[in-house]
């Protein structure tokens, strides 16, 4: 339906008067993937290091300049690309002289760091066959010829700017301690494009096996692995979509899950170890890809979390503030063992609406409800293989609040710890506001309630006890009170100890 890939809906986004008013026209038109050959290929990016040669040149110059003469050399995965060492002439600010300068001194874009990140594969090692990164060009016997995702249909003027590499994207300035240490903490431990990459390579080699049992499924990467809240250590939550309507998830969703252990466990032992079903509400395959060495929880048609994914996703890269501070607050959660729904205490996910709830309801917010601003974006009734380029469309958010990464945290947990009414009210992201308690069965006698932005359900249900809800709120409190003492990150979270184990 759509690709998973590192880089959907981050900024910069396109200026309004680029962005077209009718939704459909702005999605990409969903073409199958086109196989090149490998002359193909390597004759591409020959005629793309050309275009970017020529764009370096004051106008009027490029006649007096050779064509850059292809010469085979080889990359990571041994696939032959085209350089030039055709001495080139520059006029301009940079170089003022005609001298002849030598080709590795030249700085060339088709020659920086990061166009080579583009093209050099990073191969990951298998006991029979070596399997590559996605959606990247590939050789793999699973395709049988080099891959590469067709691009023609993008908009020209949109294609490069659309999807950026999120580690580019400019992060706030630290001008105090503590906001200095969130920002350390997030550099570190924030999930990186080649952790991404081994999930996705995962994903696109499992949906081929599934697709032996149920042809027409999909499998799309959810939860924090996509939705750029992600860390280093992140378990990788799968959606497999049999069809876009909801299946029984007591007797439907059970049997199918069952079939794929089963395929799991017989067909693909070589490559996936401990395949385990989980009779739960929702019913999940846990299972380890000895490869990548992620830990997955496959569920079937949780559409929801699809959508919720690409929700935060926006989110995410709305504002810069949001993904570190939502990062220190997973990670004090985490350490202070209130970040666990399997023992009564919080989910991620719901951590992560808690800090979103708190952005949008500061007197100056630093996000807004994207819901009701972009209500038609939004919509439930959009098309799943609509949803990821839905981010995209959404221009960043622009906040008059000057709050330091530091004062952010204090107030989060200052918020939850004496401002927060826990027995009346309802976490909202949807109308960013604290709601009213409604009498229905989904909030009645509940100690957290935080509601769910699609589906409206309780996602802080696993708090079921009284004990477990005094444990957090203890900590809220306490943490607050040191925190704001104290302005250092380390006397409630060691940073050292986290650091090394990322």
């Amino acid at each position: 339906m759509f690709p998973n890939s590192s880089n959907l809906g981050c900024p910069p986004f396109p200026p309004r008067c680029q962005r077209k008013s009718n939704f459909s026209n702005r999605l990409t038109r969903n073409k199958p993937p086109t196989l090149l050959s490998q002359q193909q290929i390597n004759d591409a990016q020959f005629h793309l290091q050309n275009a970017v040669l020529s764009r370096t040149l004051p106008s009027g110059n490029s006649a007096a300049t050779p064509a850059a003469t292809p010469q085979p050399s080889t990359f990571g995965n041994g696939s032959p690309v085209h350089t030039s060492d055709a001495p080139t002439s520059f006029q301009g600010t940079k170089r003022l002289s005609e001298e002849i300068i030598p080709h590795a001194a030249k700085r060339q874009r088709f020659r920086s760091h990061h166009f080579e990140r583009i093209v050099v594969n990073q191969a990951v090692p298998l006991p029979e066959e070596r399997r590559y990164s996605f959606p990247r060009t590939l050789s793999s016997p699973l395709f049988g010829s080099c891959y590469m995702p067709d691009t023609t249909e993008y908009d020209p003027l949109l294609q490069d700017t659309l999807f950026p590499d999120p580690r580019y994207m400019r992060l706030p300035v630290a001008k105090d301690k503590l906001s200095q240490q969130i920002l350390e903490l997030f550099q570190v431990c924030q999930q990186q494009t080649s952790d991404l990459s081994r999930k996705e390579l995962c994903r696109t080699e499992l949906e081929r096996e599934i697709q032996q049992i149920f042809p027409e499924s999909k499998l799309f990467l959810v939860g924090s692995t996509l939705n750029g809240f992600g860390t280093r250590t992140s378990d990788g939550d799968l959606c497999l979509v049999i069809k876009e309507e909801p299946v029984n998830q007591k007797t439907e969703a059970r049997h199918i899950l069952s079939l794929v252990q089963k395929h799991f466990s017989t067909k693909l032992s070589s490559y996936i170890e401990r395949p385990q079903l989980i009779r739960a509400k929702v019913p999940i395959v846990k299972f380890r890809d000895k490869v990548s060495c992620v830990e997955f929880d496959l569920n079937v048609n949780n559409v929801v979390g699809i959508r919720n994914t690409f929700l935060l996703r926006t989110y995410a890269y709305l504002e810069n503030r949001v993904r570190p501070l939502v990062l220190a607050v997973k990670k004090w959660a985490k350490f202070h063992d209130i970040n666990d729904a399997s023992r009564g205490t919080l989910n991620s996910y719901s951590l992560v609406l808690m800090v979103l709830h708190y952005l949008q309801t500061l007197p100056e917010p630093i996000i807004p409800s994207l819901q009701k601003n972009y209500s038609e974006y939004f919509d439930p009734a959009i098309q799943l293989r609509f949803v990821h380029q839905v981010p995209c469309a959404i221009p960043p958010y622009f906040s008059k609040n000057e709050s330091s990464l530091g004062d952010l945290l204090i107030g989060f947990l200052k918020y939850y710890a004496t401002d927060f009414d826990w027995s009346h009210q309802i976490i909202s992201v949807r109308e960013a506001k604290a709601i009213p308690r409604s009498d229905g069965a989904e909030w009645r006698n509940k100690f957290i309630c935080i509601e769910e932005p699609f589906d409206r359900t309780n996602t802080a249900r696993a708090v079921h006890e009284k004990l477990k809800f005094d444990i957090i709120k203890a900590e809220f409190v306490k943490s607050w009170q040191v925190l704001q003492d104290r302005k250092d990150l380390n006397c409630m979270l060691p940073l050292r100890r986290i650091i090394q184990k990322r």
